[in-house]
């Protein structure tokens, strides 16, 4: 055999090329429309068809199934999207990555691509180092697309020639002649290829150059992708390992649905893959001398067909469905008992653009947190039982330890996420996103700090007058409408943050405090009550003002990041 390790090492490095060309074209085009993506889950009802819509379009756009349904997954882990809303994204994802195919089929095989590689990579070059992020990033996706096709050609020379490599066919023709148990054998070695190199495009790629090239008959290439489509399950299961029990019974939704689909093709694999093949050959697709070169367009209807056709049987049975993965995935009972990170999972990350829109449900999810400490220490503060006193005082305790260990988990994710293909708005978004974390961290230590002052209250059994406890409770009752109008903003579209209500809520706040401390001196020189319970009472508003000035923050943050 004349086949080298030489030429089995060009062989995987075009395989390696073709996979770059994808990343970088698939980022560049998350770049380009990563706002848009991010609106169209963000508007995401339960209408099936809109979800399937919207899978489609996604899986086309960034060229990947498996990314799809990774980020559907990470979505329902987040409550972004719910369970019956994903069944339809993840039928939509299905189709939409059969795009791969049908570029590969008219633009792979029909022009011999790497000679117009090149010039296209000089029309892309150009726009990499255009100031206009937007121009740079469609150079990006050109460059993409020249490495993509220019690798197929590599991978069409590199691979060996039947012909002059006979002991080739000889070896695969020991596994093409068993009939239906072929068919099996190469639908496992599809699961296995892609699973193994994480694309479904890149192996889609691969059995059309073996059907191309002779290795393999078109209905095996058939075969193959059968088992690409249960190979694409395996990266969401695993992701959904460390999700909850919706990311869980959507990873096992997209695992049976492809399941499914394969199951009913199999049952009739002869006269479906017959019937394709019949379509291609009597409309002539391509004028050829050699009607090898028909297999390609073959191989890219029956992955449309197949996607297509399961999407449409199964698609009235989403209720049906959802009520039977509920069945196969049953809830355990053990989430929901403690604060933790709902919205982002940091074994997950998977699109840079979309992963913002679940930092900023994190954010304020986190808000929603920090607020409840300020009514806490309200409730703290009126509690004369030891006992019950105690219980909540931990409770405020560990509800700050977590908040410290949140504000280091979002922070280590807007980071790795930063580091990602982002738009210039994307790019502020994180640099807000950074500050916003850090001061609702704050909010919640000067919280803890005031827990702390009414701990000390308690323990000296300092009783405040009637007309301190009003004042305090004018006070608290200024700063909850400062941390309600926060909360309004971080859950506003980037448009309508107002600013102007947090600056009069926040200059209220701080004209009261200039007055209490006016009072507090003129009480104190008229003994209307000790020095010990003035200190603490100048404490506990101190804390107040600290409070409504890190919420300020949070707003004129995001403020600036609308502006």
């Amino acid at each position: 055999m004349d086949y080298s390790l030489l030429d089995l090492l060009k062989l995987i490095g075009a395989v390696g090329l073709f996979l770059y060309g994808m990343k970088l074209m698939s980022e560049a085009l998350q770049k380009v429309a990563g706002s848009k993506m991010r609106n169209i889950f963000a508007a995401m009802t339960s209408n099936r068809f809109l979800g399937v819509l919207t899978g489609l379009l996604v899986s086309a756009t960034i060229q990947s199934s498996s990314a799809t349904v990774l980020m559907v997954v990470s979505f329902v882990n987040a409550g972004l999207v719910s369970l019956i809303e994903s069944i339809g994204i993840v039928m939509g994802a299905n189709v939409g990555t059969t795009v791969t195919g049908w570029l590969i089929s008219l633009f792979g095989f029909r022009f011999n691509l790497t000679e117009y590689a090149l010039p296209l990579m000089a029309v892309g070059f150009p726009l990499v180092f255009s100031k206009i992020n937007r121009h740079k990033s469609w150079g990006e996706a050109i460059i993409g697309f020249s490495l993509l096709f220019m690798s197929l050609g590599f991978i069409s020379t590199t691979v060996p020639d039947v012909d002059s490599n006979p002991s080739i066919l000889s070896f695969l023709s020991n596994y093409t002649n068993l009939g239906f148990l072929s068919v099996l054998l190469f639908v496992l070695i599809g699961t296995l290829l892609t699973a193994l190199i994480q694309s479904s495009g890149a192996t889609l790629a691969i059995t059309f150059v073996m059907c191309n090239q002779g290795w393999i008959p078109y209905e095996l290439g058939a075969a193959m992708i059968l088992g690409e489509n249960l190979g694409t399950t395996i990266t969401p299961n695993i992701a959904a390992t460390i999700g909850n029990i919706s990311a869980k019974r959507t990873a096992r939704l997209h695992l049976l649905f492809n399941l499914a689909g394969v199951i009913w093709v199999l049952s009739l694999f002869g006269p479906f893959t017959s019937f394709i093949h019949s379509i291609i050959t009597s409309f002539n697709v391509v004028s050829v001398k050699n009607p090898q070169a028909l297999i390609p367009f073959s191989l890219a209807l029956f992955h449309t067909a197949f996607n297509l056709i399961n999407l449409l049987l199964f698609i009235a049975f989403v209720p049906l469905i959802h009520r039977a993965v509920i069945r196969l995935v049953p809830h355990s009972g053990e989430e929901g008992e403690e604060f933790k990170l709902r919205y982002i999972t940091t074994g997950m990350l998977s699109t840079s653009e979309l992963c913002i829109l679940q930092a900023k449900k994190e954010l304020q999810s986190f808000a929603r947190h920090t607020g409840k400490l300020l009514g806490f220490n309200r409730r703290l503060l009126a509690e004369t039982n030891d006992k019950r006193f105690n219980k909540m005082y931990t409770a405020i305790e560990k509800y700050t330890s977590v908040s410290d260990d949140v504000e280091e988990e979002v922070a280590s994710y807007l980071a790795k996420v930063s580091q990602g293909k982002l738009s210039d708005q994307s790019r502020k978004s994180i640099r807000a996103m950074l500050k916003l974390v850090s001061d609702l961290e704050h909010i919640a230590d000067a919280s803890f700090n005031q827990a702390r002052i009414i701990n000390r209250v308690q323990k000296n059994r300092i009783k405040f007058s009637p007309k301190i406890m009003t004042k305090l409770n004018l006070m608290f009752n200024l700063v909850e409408k400062a941390l309600s109008v926060m909360s309004d903003n971080l859950n506003a579209n980037q448009k309508k943050v107002d600013i102007s209500q947090a600056r009069t809520i926040t200059q209220e706040i701080n004209d009261y405090s200039e007055r209490l401390k006016q009072e507090q001196i003129e009480s104190l020189k008229n003994n209307e009550y000790p020095q010990e319970q003035g200190a603490a009472f100048a404490d506990i508003f101190g804390e107040c003002v600290k409070i409504s000035s890190y919420a300020m923050n949070v707003s004129e943050a995001l403020y600036e990041t609308k502006r």
